[in-house]
C-alpha cells in the first residue's frame, strides 16, 4: 500500500487460517492420543496437560508468527509469545478439555480466537471427533465447514439446558451459593468439560447456555466470537469475589445474570 502501510488481513481471511490452524492442532492431538500420551498435572488432579496440548500449542504459535507477524499470540500452555504491532491477539487453546481428551471422551477441540482493540473478530473450533469446523465472529456469520448456522432462537433460561462447571471446592460459601442461584433456573444442567465445545453447543442448539466463572480468555473469546456470529450474547457480571462469563440467547442470559446478582 501507499506510504509503506501494510494492509491487514480481511475478515474472511483471517477466517480461513483460523479454520486451518484448528484443523492442523486437532488433527495432530488425535494422532499423538492414539499414538499414547503421558500426563501431567498442572494446579489439581483435574488440571492436566499432555505432550499432545503442547505441540498442538506450537504448531498453532509457529504458523501465526510466520503469517501474522505483526499480531500478539497468547497461548494456554506456553503464555504469551509474541508482541502486536497491529493491535490484534490472537488465544490458542490447542486442547480445550484436555481431561476429556486424556480419559477418552469425545467432548474436546482445539480452539483459537482473533480480537483488535475494539471487540472480537474471528473465533474458530474443531472438533476432532465430530470431524466438524466451526468458524464464525460478530459481524462474521458462523458456519460448520462452510454452511451458514441456522440463527440462535430466542429463549427463557427455563426452557433450556445450561452447560456450566464449578470446581466442588468452590459448592459451599458465597460463590456456590451465587451458582446455585443461576443453575436453579435452568431446565437441565450439562458438566460437559470443554467450554469451546459447549459455546459450539450453544451455537447450533444443542446446548441452551453457558454460564462459569474465572474463564480464561483461550477459553471464553473462540466460542463467544461464534456465538455472537449467530446472534446470541455475551456478558461478565462480577458477584461473590469472581468474574463471571455468560454465553446464549439474551433473555436467558439477562435472566442468568440478575440470579446471580440476587436480583
Amino acid at each position: 500500500m501507499a506510504d509503506g502501510v501494510t494492509a491487514l488481513p480481511t475478515p474472511e481471511d483471517d477466517a480461513r487460517l483460523a479454520a486451518d490452524l484448528v484443523r492442523e492442532a486437532g488433527t495432530l492431538a488425535r494422532r499423538m492420543r492414539a499414538e499414547g500420551l503421558r500426563l501431567d498435572y498442572k494446579t489439581s488432579i483435574s488440571d492436566v496437560v499432555t505432550a499432545a496440548d503442547r505441540a498442538a500449542e506450537e504448531l498453532v504459535t509457529g504458523r501465526l508468527r510466520a503469517e501474522r507477524p505483526g499480531d500478539a499470540v497468547l497461548g494456554e500452555e506456553h503464555g504469551h509469545v509474541a508482541d502486536s504491532t497491529t493491535g490484534r491477539s490472537w488465544v490458542v487453546d490447542p486442547v480445550d478439555g484436555t481431561y476429556n481428551f486424556v480419559n477418552d471422551l469425545p467432548w474436546w477441540c482445539s480452539a483459537v480466537g482473533l480480537r483488535d482493540t475494539e471487540d472480537l473478530l474471528v473465533g474458530a473450533v474443531h472438533d476432532p471427533m465430530g470431524e466438524a469446523t466451526y468458524v464464525g465472529g460478530p459481524a462474521l456469520p458462523s458456519t460448520c465447514d462452510g454452511r451458514p448456522l441456522a440463527p440462535l432462537a430466542d429463549r427463557p433460561l427455563a426452557e433450556i439446558s445450561v452447560a456450566t462447571y464449578l470446581h466442588p471446592p468452590f459448592l459451599e460459601g458465597e460463590v456456590g451459593a451465587a451458582w446455585r442461584r443461576a443453575a436453579g433456573g435452568a431446565a437441565a444442567l450439562r458438566w460437559l468439560g470443554s467450554m469451546s465445545m459447549d459455546q459450539v453447543g450453544v451455537a447450533t442448539g444443542r446446548v441452551g447456555l453457558v454460564f462459569q466463572h474465572s474463564v480464561a480468555p483461550w477459553d471464553e473469546l473462540p466460542g463467544a466470537a461464534i456465538i455472537r456470529g449467530v446472534g446470541g450474547v455475551t456478558r461478565h457480571v462480577e458477584v461473590a469475589g469472581k468474574d463471571w462469563y455468560v454465553a446464549g440467547p439474551p433473555t436467558a442470559v439477562g435472566e442468568v445474570c440478575a440470579r446471580l446478582l440476587d436480583r
